[in-house]
């Protein structure tokens, strides 16, 4: 078998073995594969595409390269929650404790931020102490005293998906449905968890920016799930505006502990009790989706959920203190609150120019060993659909800096657009592919 005839199969749109896939992925994960040709058959993929049972074998085959992990001696049922990523979304810091909180174990292997998108290992090491380094064995353990762990991905799990994934960021091939679809389902199913959650997020603010493209990736990566043994549903989710009212990593944790709590803005409240359902049904612990949902408003209400984030807290190194007293986790040193300069309708908060701006302000990185400054950010007051007097707050900016604070102010006005009829809110969830 020769890697050149491989990669004029798919270039001539013609499917490829399993046999064909595991032969250039080992050796692409060995380094007997040269980087010009794993870029060739990358961009063959990206014009000709993969069926469902090749992009599974892509996947199984990137997983098969490091440590699989197998938790079915750990706990029970174990699930996991993946989201395509966003703008404000801190879902994971909400659902996963209120669906711990349900007996249900949760263990996530999560990603930090790059691009305009937040990470949500970045907002936890808002918390000094906090460990997002756990190896195989520290995961399963806390997994299994704990049932909720929140750590970043093993160097050990799928590390041919990481080689790749550099490749097409440099390659113009990242764009690709069957490369992405792979590229995540790979992490999912090394980590090990039997049922996950996808949350697929559509919009300006989002990799996915239209329902038919979002559609099908989350049809692919349910696909996989199903063919490679696992249980998933994938919920595809507005990512027109922002995700809640903070964006920027300690204010984001900041808001979630607010939810925790029974408070946090509305949207941001129902799209973690709608996916906290999602995942009490998938495993095992409702009868559906609207009984679990019922299940995690009950743990909220109690207070369990946030007890079980102070435990994942504890658990993993991070001062408590912190979550206790909210405003002691790092802040900027300006505060800049911008009313609104007349009254009308909002018809728009562009979440792409919002990411961007906080990625700006030093909210997040445009290389993966950039810096991260933990206070900065925005809380956005208000939702489309809004109708806002003249003189209310509209945003409120964080910074550090004298200059940025007045770009970031420019950008955020003009990522607020008006109407002077009523507009309709947007919708929170498109659909569910099963």
């Amino acid at each position: 078998m020769r890697i050149v005839d491989i990669i004029a199969k798919k270039r001539d749109g013609l499917a490829l073995s399993q046999e064909e896939i595991d032969y250039f992925i080992q050796g692409y994960a060995r380094g007997d594969v040269p980087d010009y040709q794993a870029a060739a058959l990358a961009m063959s993929i990206f014009l000709n595409g993969m069926d469902a049972r090749e992009t599974t074998d892509l996947t199984l085959a990137m997983a098969h390269t490091g440590d699989v992990l197998d938790l079915s001696d750990v706990v029970p049922v174990a699930v996991d929650k993946h989201s395509t990523g966003g703008v404000g979304d801190k879902t994971t810091l909400v659902a996963e404790p209120l669906v711990a909180a349900c007996g249900l174990a949760v263990g996530k292997m999560s990603g930090r931020g790059l691009g305009f998108s937040g990470g949500t290992l970045d907002k936890m090491e808002s918390i000094p102490g906090y460990r997002t380094n756990l190896n195989p064995e520290e995961f399963m353990d806390q997994l299994r005293t704990v049932g909720l762990v929140l750590t970043g991905q093993s160097a050990d799990l799928a590390p041919a998906d990481g080689k790749l994934y550099a490749l097409r960021d440099v390659t113009g091939t990242v764009q690709s449905i069957p490369l992405i679809a792979s590229s995540i389902m790979s992490k999912k199913i090394a980590a090990g968890a039997q049922a996950i959650v996808l949350d697929v997020k559509v919009g300006v603010g989002a990799f996915m920016e239209n329902l038919e493209q979002a559609r099908q990736l989350a049809e692919l990566m349910v696909s996989i799930a199903r063919l490679a043994g696992r249980k998933a549903v994938a919920l595809l989710s507005d990512m027109n505006q922002p995700l809640g009212n903070a964006v920027g990593n300690a204010l984001e944790l900041k808001e979630a502990i607010e939810t925790l709590h029974g408070a946090g803005p509305e949207d941001f409240r129902e799209h973690c009790l709608v996916v906290a359902g999602h995942l009490l049904a998938l495993g095992g612990k409702a009868a559906d989706e609207a009984e679990g949902r019922r299940m995690a408003l009950e743990a909220l209400q109690a207070g369990r959920g946030w007890e079980m984030f102070r435990k994942l807290v504890i658990a993993q190194g991070g001062d408590v203190s912190y979550v206790d007293e909210p405003d002691t986790l790092p802040s900027a040193r300006l505060v800049k609150r911008v009313a609104a300069s007349h009254s009308g309708y909002l018809s728009g908060i562009n979440a792409r120019i919002i990411g961007e701006t906080v990625v700006m302000l030093g909210g997040g990185r445009s290389k993966k060993d950039d810096p991260i400054q933990y206070g900065v950010g925005v809380i956005i007051h208000h939702n489309v659909g809004d109708q806002v007097q003249v003189g209310e707050p509209l945003f409120t900016v964080y910074a550090e800096d004298d200059k940025l604070l007045a770009d970031a102010e420019q950008r955020f006005q003009e990522a607020h657009t008006w109407s002077d009829s009523p507009v309709e809110p947007l919708p929170l969830f498109y659909g569910v592919v099963r």
